[in-house]
């Protein structure tokens, strides 16, 4: 059976438009990773959905029990999730990536630039789902990612536009 992930970032306390991703997933989700800048409880974004959530700390989010990077498995994949403010966001990647070949993880997913990136031409997949509230790329549109993993092993990355 293959497995769905709703990847988002940077909601900054405007969930209207994560709770309309929650419903375009239409019970179908897996698992949902927030890559920070919630401003608000990772219990009301937990409260949300009905499956596992991942989340990490974002540099606008303030008393709350979160890491600002963790590694985490999904599936047969192994990933570094983290806010990305602490590495310069896509300055960074070239950082987390070495972070993430550092902890066996195949994957990078950061946030914070507000803008999406999908990279899967190296050995370190790039994941940004951009913001779900306040789109920084062409267009100015929300956006967020989902990760499709298939029976077979076979995964895809879809970018979303709302």
């Amino acid at each position: 059976m293959s497995v769905k992930i709703l990847i988002v970032s940077d909601s900054h306390g405007n969930n209207r438009n994560l709770i309309q991703a929650v419903k375009n997933m239409r019970g179908t989700m897996d698992m949902m990773i927030h890559l920070g800048d919630m401003e608000c409880s990772p219990d009301s974004i937990r409260s949300l959905v009905e499956c596992p959530v991942e989340m990490v700390k974002g540099n606008c989010d303030y008393g709350n029990e979160l890491q600002g990077a963790r590694l985490i498995e999904i599936g047969e994949h192994k990933a570094f999730i983290t806010h990305g403010n602490r590495y310069g966001g896509e300055l960074g990647i070239p950082t987390m990536k070495d972070i993430a070949k550092e902890n066996g993880a195949d994957i990078v997913m950061f946030g914070h630039s507000h803008k999406p990136v999908i990279d899967t031409k190296s050995d370190i997949v790039v994941l940004n789902p951009g913001s779900i509230s306040r789109p920084r790329q062409d267009g100015f549109r929300p956006t967020y990612l989902v990760m499709n993993i298939e029976d077979d092993g076979r995964t895809d990355y879809v970018l979303v536009t709302l």
